[in-house]
Parts: C-alpha cells; structure tokens; sequence
C-alpha cells in the first residue's frame, strides 16, 4: 500500500544489462544476470527482449526443461504461444501475464504466433523455498483485462501484476516470497510512492524515458536496472518522472535466504540437487 511516511530506499547501483541470446536465438537484454542472485534474492534472472526485426525472435523458445523456481513472462506488444508437457497451453498477448510455477519439473516452449511487428516484454525468474521445489507444477494465464490496475491522485497509471497498492491487490499473491510487481506509468512532472519493507530485496527497470528515484533523486535512465538500497530506516520507494514521461517496472520481494545452486534451466539448493535434475530430466522423468 502507499504511503508518504518514512524515508524512501536509495539507488545503491545502476545496472545496464547484457546483451545476449537464449532460446533459438532470440536476441535480448539480461538484466539481472547470475551474479546478481544473492543480493536480489528472492530474483534470478530479468531478461527484457524489445525489437521489431522478426530475425531477432521468430525462432522462438522451443521445448526446454525448468525445475525449482517460478517463470513470470509479461508481454507489452505481440504473442506468445506456450504449450507444455502437463498439457497446458495458452496464448499470451499484449498486456498479459504468464505466471508459471515450474516445481519438480516440466518441459515446455514459448514460441512466437506473428511474423513481422513488435515484441516486447519481460521475463523474471522468481526463486522458490527448498521446501517447494518439488511440488507439482502449475500454470496460469493472465489476460491484460484480468490484471488490476489503477490512476493514482498524480496521474500516474499502475497495472498490480503481483503484491499490493493503494489498497488494490495484484492478480497474484504468492507466499514465501511476498512478490511485488508493479508496471508504473507517470506523466512528466509525475511522483509515485510505493511502501515496502526495509528488508525486502527489489529494484526498478525503466523502459521508456527516465526516472528519478529516492530521496536523492538519482536518474535512472532507459534500459537501465536501479537496485533499491537496504537500509533498516528506508520503508518505502519514491519515483518521479523529470521533464518526460517515464514507464517502469518495480519489482521487490522477500529473500528466502537459501543457498542457490543452478545449472541452466534447474535452480535448486544443492549440487546434488541440480545433478538429479539433469538426470531425471535425460531420464524422461520431467
């Protein structure tokens, strides 16, 4: 919920990204890439992909493996086709959310349903408590008209993907984690206040134009990440737009504090963990 109370978190680092490719060769930017896992726990990975050359996506995610975490894929522009091997299957488009909890295990692909146009959007990797990896995989389609939103007194337009504002609570609540996800848009001149506990790990990605953040009004600018300070006095995030508009995403949650072990596709605690992963999955067993 928001507040105007407290001190506001400050940026500690800005964070350009990587870019890279992953799938078939899908071209994007690797935001929050492996090194940054302990200190943005409970997260483990944002890439963000944006282009409107089918050469960078048309090949798409084909049938991959995941065991021991949670993927959030949120589309601005353009559609994805997931099919799975539990027989799920679902069209994401424009404004959707794909929250998919991947547990002991499954394989599934993502794959482009247009040939030429925009594709933009995001996928975070949220990580999952020791005690749940193995649970039973799940899935869920979010469609845009499904996914709360509100206008704050400031003009500032707010999709509630995951957590809670001003009262209004996000298409999905999640345990353990306690994820905030916002998609924040603010006109020139624009404040949004956001509370958030001291000890909850999150940053912010602008995507379009720039952002002032915290109390020292640091700039953020495009395509960059801003890790949110910890402070045990700071329980809130401030973000204002300059002379521009600004759109963004802050994302924030309860670290779980476990040891992460990770091969790929397979994020569990233990390498002995990962091991078995590698072989259930060679097996046939995912």
């Amino acid at each position: 919920m928001s507040q105007r109370q407290g001190t506001p978190r400050e940026i500690e680092r800005l964070v350009n990204g990587m870019p890279t490719s992953d799938g078939a060769g899908v071209k994007l930017l690797r935001v929050l890439t492996q090194d940054l896992q302990q200190r943005l726990d409970p997260f483990l990975m944002l890439d963000y992909f944006h282009s409107e050359n089918p050469d960078d996506y048309l090949a798409g995610f084909p049938d991959h493996p995941h065991r021991g975490f949670e993927t959030v894929t949120y589309m601005l522009a353009g559609r994805m086709r997931h099919r799975d091997n539990a027989g799920n299957e679902g069209l994401l488009g424009p404004g959707g959310v794909q929250w998919m909890t991947t547990g002991s295990g499954l394989v599934h692909s993502e794959l482009p349903e247009q040939e030429e146009g925009l594709m933009q959007g995001f996928q975070l990797w949220v990580n999952l408590p020791g005690k749940n990896k193995m649970i039973t995989p799940s899935y869920r389609d979010i469609p845009a008209l499904e996914i709360p939103s509100l206008r704050t007194d400031a003009g500032v337009s707010v999709r509630v993907i995951a957590g809670e504002t001003d009262g209004v609570k996000g298409a999905v609540q999640k345990p353990d984690t306690e994820p905030l996800y916002l998609d924040l848009h603010l006109p020139a001149g624009a404040v949004f206040e956001q509370a958030l506990p001291s000890e909850f790990n999150g940053f912010v990605y602008v995507y379009e134009g720039s952002a002032l953040v915290g109390g020292n009004q640091k700039l953020v600018n495009t395509k960059q990440m801003g890790i949110l300070a910890n402070h045990p006095q700071s329980d809130r995030v401030r973000i204002s737009a300059g002379s521009s508009a600004a759109k963004l995403l802050l994302i924030a949650g309860k670290p779980l504090r476990e040891s992460i072990a990770q091969w790929g596709p397979f994020v569990m605690n233990t390498r002995e963990e990962v091991m078995r992963a590698v072989e259930d999955f060679n097996a046939g067993r995912i």
